[in-house]
């Protein structure tokens, strides 16, 4: 790469200000379009995840208008309809009555892993407009069933839940990638760790395996699935990637309560095209690193959190900074106290926030989201990948098939 002199190079990275301005300012690509009325949008699957994106519906009540709810569960329901958003709400014990319904424009599905397939493949043969919480399916079968339904329905739009395909602070990331702030990557290091159980309370023991569901492998995908795609999702978007080789371990550590999923998993994946190692842990023993992501390369670190991310320049890199003298006029750079740059200055919102606008703005323009039935298909071959690995001992590798465009 050509070294630009100091002060073309703060200017032409936007090192300024104190944050990695990258040509746009928060908001400014994301921004939905002024809308010609609302969408009329059903939520299946009121759980945690529902009810979290009927909160996040709530911010945007000049594109949505809920008008359906279903959920196996009436006390879900119950808890569902004193959401404001959700207040005149029509409840649904069956999916597909709510998706006969003509008053539902578009639906959130955010049932169990195991249900995404089905659920999807009737809302879009029903012709919704569909958003699908991640991870798309439960195996690589329905993946790609999913991906033949969809292309023969060019007028309807699938997105996946990855939403950081659409916060601005990971589209930053990506852009200093392709403009090779980091050099040559060679390592990624994600986790996703928590102390606690995982377990919701269940009402009644008849309940147990619907409310907890993540605990059992016939519905769940377990922590590679819940967590770690996201980060596998963003590896995938950032270097146009997907790894050649997939190894892993984990085990039921800690909570012996009769789950079946491992509470305790290491996952890692070669990407040999691009000569990058990326290693993926999440545990429910331990909470001190919480949430970690780190691509480091021979230019520079990004560390990042879920909403902020500090961009640590190597030391030669170093020198095409120098010191902003402050008698010239130019505003020194913001570093932090381990000598790091933040990547963004200004709050953001949660990532669904931004991800909701892309829906709406995909479904007005007719057009495909960034985060789509390929992207999902191919992000859950790898967690299917993973979860070989994990519990069979295997290495699993990446198969051309799986390249879904």
């Amino acid at each position: 790469m050509i070294l630009l002199p100091r002060r073309d190079f703060l200017k032409t990275t936007g090192l300024l200000t104190g944050g990695l301005l990258l040509g746009t300012q928060v908001g400014e690509a994301f921004a939905a379009p002024a809308a010609n009325g609302k969408l009329r949008i059903g939520v299946i699957g009121c759980g945690d995840r529902g009810t979290g994106l009927l909160k996040i519906l709530q911010e945007l009540p000049d594109k949505y208008e809920v008008t359906a709810l279903c959920d196996e569960l009436p006390f879900r329901l119950r808890d569902a309809q004193k959401i404001g958003s959700a207040s005149k709400a029509k409840t649904y014990a069956d999916y597909h009555a709510l998706l006969d319904s003509r008053n539902v424009d578009a639906v959130i599905i955010s049932v169990p892993l195991n249900m995404h397939f089905a659920v999807a493949k009737a809302a879009l043969l029903a012709g919704k407009q569909v958003y699908l919480e991640k991870t798309m399916t439960h195996n690589i079968e329905q993946a790609t069933e999913l991906v033949t339904i969809a292309q023969q329905r060019p007028n309807q739009i699938l997105q996946v839940g990855h939403q950081y395909r659409y916060s601005p602070l990971y589209y930053r990331v990506k852009e200093m990638i392709d403009k090779g702030y980091l050099g040559k990557v060679t390592q990624i290091d994600c986790r996703w760790d928590r102390n606690g159980s995982w377990r919701r309370p269940v009402p009644e023991p008849s309940l147990e395996r619907k409310i907890n569901w993540r605990m059992y492998r016939e519905y769940s995908g377990g922590l590679a699935a819940e967590l770690l795609s996201h980060q596998i999702d963003f590896i995938h978007w950032a270097f146009n990637t997907y790894p050649d080789e997939i190894f892993g371990t984990g085990g039921i550590d800690y909570y012996k309560d009769g789950r079946e999923t491992y509470d305790n998993v290491q996952v890692m994946m070669r990407y040999a095209r691009e000569g990058m190692v990326g290693n993926f842990g999440a545990t429910c023993g331990n909470a001190r690193d919480g949430y970690l992501f780190k691509l480091k390369g021979t230019k520079g670190t990004i560390s990042l959190l879920i909403d902020q991310g500090i961009y640590y320049p190597e030391k030669e890199t170093l020198k095409q900074y120098g010191t902003v003298d402050g008698v010239t006029g130019a505003t020194k750079i913001t570093w932090d106290k381990n000598g790091g740059i933040p990547i963004t200055t200004e709050p953001l919102k949660d990532g669904s926030w931004y991800a909701l606008n892309e829906f709406y703005k995909a479904v007005q323009e007719k057009k495909m989201p960034d985060s789509n039935v390929f992207t999902g298909a191919r992000v859950a071959c790898a967690v299917y990948m993973a979860n070989q690995a994990i519990y069979n001992h295997t290495i699993e590798k990446w198969r051309p098939e799986f390249n879904f465009s």
